[in-house]
């Protein structure tokens, strides 16, 4: 399902705070008519790789720039209006390979993702007609006072990101001209700058719902994925089950899967006969697979992601339950 509330918010930038902890955001204070919001900007991702994938165009030259300078101040509904939402995929923005990663947190200056949003965000507060818009999904006003700023009641706009081609508990907010982003307008230098944010376990190739789709390489490539997993049992070890969709066996001498720790399971011992099942039980010990929520790899011989899933924290939790994929 779509997200809610999806459109812009067009305030004035008042105060910043870099993204750390375990689940990282760039925090942003606006304000807008005397209402002041928060904007919330992953700088981390929970899935694998965490490093967020990113492209800033520091002259970015748009037919939507006028429209959104005319915009009231505050945050306007985009449901349905192509003309101003975001579409990482349609909006013909930039290249996907023009995104690189970036991790959020290296010592040093001027090499990672908070340095990179903290550039622009405080030219924004330096110059005073500067105006900032913010793409994602609006929450609040909630019952409390911002968690991070303190201002009453609690409010703003957060998925500042792509939000299509999810994985796991994710896909449900997949949908199309619905992704997130920030731009921002300097009026005094005539320029605006837009940054635009992606996982990498994201898809850039999707359906008209938003849901990833294989390309015909893609599904060359992927002779064998993961069907199935039960990671909790009560009286066997913790599976997976591939699938060979081909017509030939293939041995899996120097396959392993792997997790988001970096723990690997040595598969060289199995083969699989031609459009087959092989289950396989798990070596919880050297995959060290996260009690939380995670994903777990497929490589094949030359190191290279054959499939991927993601699990939940929820997912996790079921005993005997056998997940399908």
């Amino acid at each position: 399902m779509p997200l809610k509330n999806y459109g812009v918010m067009k305030a004035k930038v008042l105060d910043k705070k870099r993204g750390v902890g375990p689940s990282p955001h760039y925090q942003i204070s606006v304000t807008e008519e005397g209402k002041k919001h928060r904007i919330a900007i992953n700088v981390k991702s929970k899935a694998y790789p965490s490093e967020l994938i990113y492209f800033v165009q520091e002259n970015f030259q748009n037919e939507r720039n006028e429209k959104l300078a005319h915009l009231p101040w505050g945050y306007t509904l985009l449901e349905g209006k192509p003309d101003l939402a975001l579409d990482y995929v349609r909006g013909n923005f930039f290249s996907p390979t023009e995104m690189v990663p970036l991790p959020h947190d290296v010592p040093g200056p001027d090499n990672d993702l908070n340095e990179l949003i903290d550039k622009y965000v405080s030219k924004a507060i330096e110059k005073e007609d500067s105006v900032v818009y913010a793409f994602g999904e609006k929450w609040g006003p909630e019952e409390k006072a911002d968690k991070y700023f303190g201002f009453e009641p609690g409010s703003g706009v957060h998925d500042i990101h792509m939000n299509q081609g999810n994985i796991g508990r994710w896909k449900r907010d997949n949908g199309i001209w619905q992704d997130g982003g920030l731009l921002i307008h300097y009026p005094s230098e005539n320029q605006w700058v837009a940054i635009f944010l992606a996982f990498q376990s994201q898809s850039f190739e999707t359906n008209k719902e938003g849901h990833r789709i294989a390309s015909l390489q893609a599904q060359a490539q992927n002779k064998i994925e993961i069907c199935s997993a039960c990671f909790r049992t009560s009286k066997s070890f913790p599976r997976v089950t591939l699938y060979n969709s081909t017509e030939e066996e293939i041995s899996l001498n120097g396959w392993n899967l792997a997790s988001a720790s970096g723990g690997k399971q040595d598969l060289s011992s199995q083969t699989i006969q031609r459009q087959e099942y092989l289950t396989i039980e798990l070596a919880m010990d050297s995959l060290r697979l996260s009690q939380e929520e995670g994903n777990l790899r497929l490589l094949d011989a030359s190191n290279k992601e054959q499939h991927s899933i993601f699990y939940s924290k929820e997912d996790n939790a079921q005993v005997d339950r056998s997940m399908n994929f």
